[in-house]
């Protein structure tokens, strides 16, 4: 690691000479500050000398503190500044993930740090921009100081001007979820395409702007530039929206708000997250930058040796469908948790979470290779469980009187095998803080390591977002207090990531998107899961629970729906979808019946040396190929639309020298996502480096390929 610092002090130059430049390593992003008339501060962002970002504003504007009596507390931080001085320095490291897509991660960027000086209100904040050579991050920092201790956000104004009618991948702007379907549309037709995209659900969309869409939001330029804005680090913070203004197709930061309306309380020293943009004339590296976790900090435990990628399966998949239930009876759908006698309640024999079938699901994973089983419905409450405003739902440590929990863990682990707890909070925070540390405890004694935790419904406390600050805040509590317990997470329902699992690599996985479970709703487009790595992805990696290997829901229960790819595009999804927590999320039967396309399943690994992304457009197919830990072998996917795709794979990436075992997994020339999603082709071949593969993704199709070396 190295760092070289610059120092320039400029006190208070005249307004025209105040333009400050940077540029990335490799000089192909430049980023140009200046203060505007009236002291404005302002960016723009230029790619091989192709403009990214116009001219664009910064600033806060800050709600009156009815208690405070400071002269200035209502001050905007909008205008009215001077440089007191700029600070430039230059940063290289490499680090290594504790997980990840590759061994290593390098982190080279080019620093501007401007420290301006607001007369009016005597106060004083720094603007950092970190420039990458695929795009570039800027936070507010607020130094502690007399007349900006304690302030109120009433919004960021962050702007990010683009330069025409850009294609938009896009989903609503929504303070409560990101499960809506992806839009692909100019700029220009966001607003008329709003209201059809949020109609699956009654949400507090649309209380903002019909214009309004969440991050990470990935465009592409007529010229051919892809552009993402996100953001990263996003702590003790509400979650940033963009709002269109879709006339001059200038974006503008939108924050959260909490349920007083409020989008922040701060207190100096303090920061904003960073607000990203990333861009590149080639869309395969906007799939391998690193820039989202290079913004954030390093990782803050001691000791990561507990943490592990997994593979699992789980009592999950059959409830989603509707052939069995959470709930353990039909009885008292709405007594009170403590009132109930368990022991004199009628079952309703659907049940899923029953010694039973827990033990079957154990058997299947300690034959296949799984490490860990979910059980979903194991504790009391599901009976009354959510949108009701009902604080006590779950205790989190009382199971049914069909779930054994001592005994199933013992069986569990004489054949190697954990269980993975499930914590449904039901959206009530106050309830899971106040039963955190013993459930966490009953976790610790029965050998539990990970948890998947949820949030459906409205918040509790009413009125709040499960995109707010208070609810950030409550998301990083749990994934601290669980690091102590030695617990990795996996978040349902919560907020986008934005890299933190570097910071808190315990953090090993997250829903926050429109995932599997929506294939029994209706399904969703063949074209999602080649939109989620460009967009949800990018700020950390998706439980998005693959390998739904029979699509045609009607053969084992009363769904009519079908999940929307073939059975080889379900295998490319471990592949083209990262996650160091890969679920197997078809039932043990169905994977009994498909057992030789199982075996890619069994075989492929989550935790990688190197990636390649080999083809990519958003919407349209990836192809990437990943070099297993610590191992010699790599294995390929490959996804794609309802439009299909030809590949081209050429070999060069393999080890000079080494013959390989290849095993490919391919469409049938007659598999249709719709009509015979289940039609596939088997190959084994020996392969070298130099080699090349020619495969043809049926439409909702892919491919996957397993190349053990010999």
């Amino acid at each position: 690691m190295k760092r070289i610092k610059l120092l320039f002090t400029t006190m208070l130059l005249p307004l025209m000479a105040m333009a400050q430049t940077v540029k990335s390593p490799n000089g192909n992003v430049e980023l140009t500050f200046a203060l505007a008339d009236g002291g404005v501060p302002t960016y723009l962002m230029n790619y091989k000398g192709k403009a990214v970002v116009k001219q664009s504003r910064l600033g806060l504007e800050l709600a009156k503190d009815k208690h405070a009596s400071k002269k200035f507390e209502e001050t905007d931080l909008l205008d009215g500044f001077t440089i007191a001085d700029t600070q430039t320095s230059t940063f290289d490291e490499t680090w290594k993930p504790v997980w990840g897509e590759t061994a290593t991660i390098r982190n080279h960027y080019n620093e501007l740090a401007v420290n301006l000086h607001q007369a009016s209100a005597n106060r004083n904040i720094t603007i950092r921009f970190r420039v990458y050579d695929d795009g570039m991050g800027l936070r507010y920092e607020f130094p502690q100081q007399a007349d900006l201790n304690y302030f109120l956000i009433k919004e960021e104004k962050t702007e990010f001007a683009m330069t025409g009618d850009h294609m938009a991948w896009w989903i609503p702007g929504d303070y409560d979820t990101q499960e809506q379907v992806t839009q692909t549309t100019r700029l220009s037709g966001i607003r008329s395409r709003f209201h059809d995209a949020v109609n699956w659900t009654n949400s507090s969309v649309a209380v903002f702007s019909d214009t309004g869409v969440q991050t990470a939001l990935q465009l592409k330029t007529d010229e051919g530039l892809y552009i993402n804005i996100h953001e990263a680090a996003c702590l003790d913070y509400a979650t940033m929206h963009l709002n269109l203004d879709d006339k001059n197709f200038v974006f503008t930061s939108w924050l959260t708000p909490d349920a007083t309306g409020l989008k922040g309380c701060m207190q100096t020293p303090c920061e904003t997250p960073w607000r990203t943009v990333m861009v590149s004339d080639d869309a395969r590296e906007m799939l391998s930058s690193n820039l989202i976790l290079n913004l954030n900090e390093p990782c803050a435990l001691d000791d990561t040796s507990w943490i592990h990628p997994t593979k699992y399966c789980g009592v999950w998949w059959e409830m989603i469908v509707g052939k069995s239930s959470w709930n353990y009876t039909d009885e008292f759908p709405s007594v009170k948790l403590d009132r109930i006698d368990w022991n004199s309640v009628k079952p309703n024999g659907r049940h899923a979470a029953n010694n039973e079938k827990v033990k079957r699901y154990i058997d299947f994973a300690a034959k296949n290779g799984l490490q860990e089983v979910l059980v979903e419905g194991w504790n009391v409450g599901w009976e009354d469980w959510a949108n009701m405003w009902k604080r006590d739902v779950f205790d989190f440590v009382t199971p049914y009187p069909d779930f054994d929990l001592k005994m199933l863990n013992d069986y569990a682990h004489a054949k190697g095998v954990k269980l993975l707890m499930h914590h449904e909070t039901s959206s009530s925070t106050q309830n899971y803080e106040r039963h955190l540390e013993k459930a966490f405890n009953l976790m610790n004694q029965y050998g539990y390591d990970a948890v998947k935790t949820g949030y459906v419904g409205d918040i509790i406390p009413r009125g709040d977002h499960h995109f707010s600050q208070s609810m950030n805040n409550h998301y990083l509590y749990v994934i601290k207090e669980a690091a102590k317990h030695h617990i990795m997470v996996n978040s349902h329902e919560a907020t986008r990531p934005t890299g933190l699992c570097r910071t808190y690599p315990n953090l090993v996985g997250g829903e926050s998107a429109r995932g599997t479970e929506y294939e029994a709703f209706g399904g969703s487009n063949p074209e999602h899961t080649v939109i989620l790595p460009f967009t949800r992805l990018q700020g950390g990696p998706m439980d998005y629970t693959p390998g739904i290997l029979e699509t045609q829901l009607s053969t084992w229960s009363d769904n009519k729906s079908f999940v929307h790819t073939t059975l080889c595009g379900q295998l490319a999804l471990y592949c083209t979808m990262y996650s160091p927590l890969q679920m197997a999320a078809d039932l043990p039967e169905n994977y009994e019946r498909f057992d030789d396309a199982f075996q890619f399943i069994r075989d492929v690994a989550c935790d990688w040396d190197d990636s390649k992304y080999l083809e990519a457009e958003p919407g349209d197919y990836i192809t990437v190929a990943r070099k297993a830990k610590g191992t010699d072998n790599w294995f390929i996917g490959g996804k794609c639309d309802e439009n299909g795709h030809k590949s081209v794979i050429k070999l060069d990436f393999l080890d000079k020298g080494k013959k390989y075992d290849c095993a490919i997994y391919a469409d049938a020339a007659d598999a249709h996502y719709e009509t015979n999603p289940k039609a596939y082709v088997i190959t084994h071949k020996t392969v070298k480096k130099g080699d090349t593969l020619k495969l043809t993704e049926a439409p909702g199709g892919g491919f996957a390929v397993s190349l053990i070396a010999k």
